[in-house]
């Protein structure tokens, strides 16, 4: 029996020690009926000796500790286990899973250049129009490349939505209390938890936003995303991060992520973060081969060429290593799964990462729960984020919707600017017998010629224009109804929900508004459910790093503990801020609107200051409280109820004071049409020519009628100086002036209008033509 370093060694009787045994190899036999199942560890917690229950015994040939044996006595329940696991096994689920990755990649070789043909419909790559002969050009030169943004505006359109309302500025977590019967100190340990979660997702994990943000954009194009919800053990705290639907490789059998029997996460790593993910013991320390050259599938490329990034490192060493994470079910040999003290064969769950370019396996995580160890089920790890359900794993998008629709509308563009270029720039023929000079290219500028030579033929016999059509009204009228109908098939029309009318019925608008958007508002539903899904994750993984979610946080709202942390999240669940009914801005804008109507139909139906707060919310106020008149004014004092008696009997009488001029003003309006009456008929008495007596009459009517303009003046006059009186006294009660405010209005207006009625009338008291 041939012994290799650094490999355990089985012995049974009644086998003996072969000549080929090294020197210095101690072979223990013990009798099987004495045999007990005991490691043995030195003290570094390293398995050196293990008596089996069958008589055989396994121990180190050369002081490393044995491979494939039980698990070391300082083992936790997620170490690395590579290095209790025999080279030849690593070997072996290497190959396995690396032959089963290739596989998947295979099998969804064609969503991938689907995924690929549809970023370049997009239209971000700034393409030149063709020049004829180009190897990616178009056969006749000026040849438009232009694409129509159908897609790009449904894909931008939907992100600024569903970012909007999944990332709100103040944090995307609510807090929904489970018990109805809470106490006012609940009511504050849950207000705590929803502040602080908010601030770690806004300011201690600050690439959430961006990150999320990145993700819609990606998930309304393709219509799958993903998020991997983690302990990052550089960050030292919980990640939620965006995975691309491309770097995610699932079995092509798997319908969804629960019963998908691998998934592969595949990612790209700097070698410096890979080293030191093997100083902290994550990864298996060993020495790694130079990171190959990236075999980079068609969406990797297309991005790569949309961003005008070149796919090759120059520097081998500034290549990125190609890690491949698998989510797999094993049967490790050491580490079977038994039922009642047998070995079953079950294969249970583990996290496996293989580096690509050595293809060695860096670690090797039981991806099951410590409590669930009999039979295992495997961790959650992903969040699928779904635009609309497809007929597979992977989900249609606006791609699907809109990709065959956006061609069409493109090619239509394309031959509308090509029809105006030829029409404006035709071709033509020539006779043969005219064709004696330099070129048969002619451009002739704006009040510019050009010399033709025809041989004596008329010009117009000589050279033809060919045919071509000026671009088409009927194409014009098709590409806009393709790209009407595009638009509301992908949810991304514009809603005319206004028609001009002010008087709308609440009922007509929100029902056109939901005609519009229905598309919309079941993504956004769908959005919310995985969203919630994902902070439930996150509490999972806080649950088992309780520390931290407040050891980052300067200013936390509530002085956590580890006891009192987790008994908040026990007894509080996560939800999203965003209002899974609402999917838009407008649609919240309108159903506040619709709340105000019925609260005008009904006044005493509805509370009007919680419907107020509620609207200031729908607007954007975060704090509508501080729009409330504070209670102190709700119920006068005494002294402002003094104040406004005060007040109400200066009123009264400055109005019986209005009155009285109102009367002086009737009668003096009486005495003036009494004496024009007296001036005409002394005027017909006296005839034309007593024209002293006219000019005398004349004179003293003007002065009657300055004198009632002075009296009617200083009667104004001083009303005026009674209101000013009356706001300055009203001055030294600030409360006061707030209530009757409302009455002095009236009473302003009242004497203004008096003043402007009797500025009209001057007019009248002089006679026409009187000097």
């Amino acid at each position: 029996m041939a012994l290799t370093p650094g490999l355990s060694a089985n012995i049974r009787q009644p086998m003996q020690p072969e000549e080929d045994t090294p020197p210095g190899v101690e072979v223990v036999v013990e009798d099987a009926d004495t045999a007990g199942d005991q490691p043995e560890y030195n003290d570094a917690g390293e398995l050196l000796r293990i008596e089996h229950d069958d008589g055989s015994i396994s121990i180190s040939l050369d002081g490393k500790p044995i491979a494939g044996g039980p698990e070391r006595a300082d083992l936790s329940w997620y170490d690395n286990l590579v290095d209790d696991i025999d080279d030849l096994e690593l070997g072996r689920i290497a190959d396995e899973l690396m032959r089963g990755v290739r596989d998947d990649m295979e099998s969804r070789k064609d969503w991938v250049e689907d995924r690929a043909v549809g970023i370049k419909l997009l239209g971000l790559k700034i393409e030149i129009p063709g020049l004829g002969g180009s190897a990616d050009g178009a056969p006749v030169e000026g040849m438009s490349r232009v694409r129509h943004p159908l897609l790009l505006e449904a894909v931008l359109r939907f992100q600024a939505n569903a970012r909007s309302e999944l990332l709100p500025a103040d944090g995307p977590v609510k807090v929904k209390v489970n018990n109805s019967a809470v106490g006012q100190n609940d009511d504050k340990l849950a207000d705590a938890l929803e502040d602080d979660l908010n601030h770690y997702l806004t300011s201690v994990a600050s690439e959430y936003y961006p990150d999320t943000d990145r993700m819609l954009l990606m998930l309304g194009f393709g219509g799958t995303s993903f998020k991997k919800i983690y302990f990052c053990p550089l960050r030292n705290r919980p990640v939620s991060e965006t995975v691309d639907a491309d770097d995610l490789i699932v079995n092509n059998a798997a319908t969804d992520l629960r019963n998908a029997k691998r998934i592969t996460h595949r990612s790209y790593m700097r070698p410096s973060t890979v080293k030191r993910l093997q100083i902290l013991g994550v990864y298996k320390d060993e020495d790694l081969d130079a990171p190959m050259m990236a075999q980079l599938d068609s969406v990797q490329r297309e991005k790569k060429s949309n961003e005008g990034i070149s796919t090759e490192a120059a520097n081998p060493e500034d290549r990125d290593r190609e890690i491949f994470e698998c989510y797999c079910e094993l049967d490790i040999k050491g580490f079977h799964h038994k039922w009642k003290g047998k070995e079953t064969g079950l294969e249970i769950p583990y996290r496996v990462t293989i580096d690509a370019s050595s293809k060695k396996i860096l670690s090797i995580v039981r991806n099951y729960a410590e409590d669930t160890e009999n039979l295992p089920e495997s961790r959650t790890n992903f969040v699928k984020f779904t635009f609309v359900p497809g007929f597979g794993f992977y989900d249609i998008g606006l791609l699907h919707i809109l990709g065959n629709t956006t061609n069409a509308i493109t090619a239509a563009w394309r031959e509308l600017l090509d029809a105006g270029m030829y029409s404006n720039f035709p071709g033509f023929l020539m006779a043969d017998t005219g064709a004696r000079q330099n070129t048969n290219i002619f451009r002739v500028p704006p009040g510019g010629g050009a010399l033709v030579k025809t041989n004596g033929m008329p010009i117009q016999q000589a050279i033809m224009p060919l045919p071509y059509q000026p671009p088409s009204q009927a194409l014009m009228a098709l590409v806009s109804d393709m790209a009407q109908t595009g638009m509301r098939v992908g949810g991304t029309s514009e809603s005319q929900v206004g028609e001009g009318r002010a008087d709308a019925p609440v009922g007509t608008t929100l029902a056109m508004i939901d005609q519009a958007t229905k598309v919309m508002n079941a993504v956004h539903k769908r959005l919310h459910a995985a969203q919630a899904e994902e902070f439930r994750l996150l509490c999972e993984v806080f649950r088992e790093h309780p520390e931290s979610f407040w050891q980052r946080n300067n200013r936390p709202a509530y002085a956590w503990d580890e006891q009192t942390f987790l008994q908040a999240l026990e007894d509080y669940d996560l939800t999203p801020q965003a209002d899974p009914n609402t999917a838009s801005h407008t649609q919240r804008i309108m159903k506040v609107m619709a709340l105000k109507q019925l609260q005008a139909a009904n006044p005493n139906l509805y509370d009007p200051v919680a419907i107020d707060e509620a609207a200031l919310q729908a607007i954007g106020w975060n704090n509508p409280q501080q729009f409330m008149r504070p209670d102190n004014l709700e119920q006068p004092t005494p002294e402002v109820m003094k104040g406004m008696a005060d007040v109400q009997t200066k009123q009264q009488e400055v109005q019986a004071k209005i009155a009285v001029t109102n009367a002086k003003t009737e009668d003096m309006k009486a005495r003036t049409a009494l004496d024009m009456a007296r001036f005409q008929a002394a005027k017909e008495e006296t005839g034309r020519g007593d024209e002293q007596k006219t000019q005398l009459e004349t004179a003293r009517l003007a002065m009657e009628g300055k004198k009632l303009q002075m009296e009617e003046d200083g009667q104004l006059s001083s009303e005026r100086l009674e209101l000013v009186d009356l706001a300055q006294s009203l001055a030294v009660h600030p409360e006061s002036a707030q209530l009757v405010a409302p009455l002095m209005r009236p009473l302003m207006e009242d004497v203004e209008r008096k003043s402007a009625n009797v500025a009209q009338q001057r007019g009248g008291l002089v006679p026409p033509g009187g000097q």
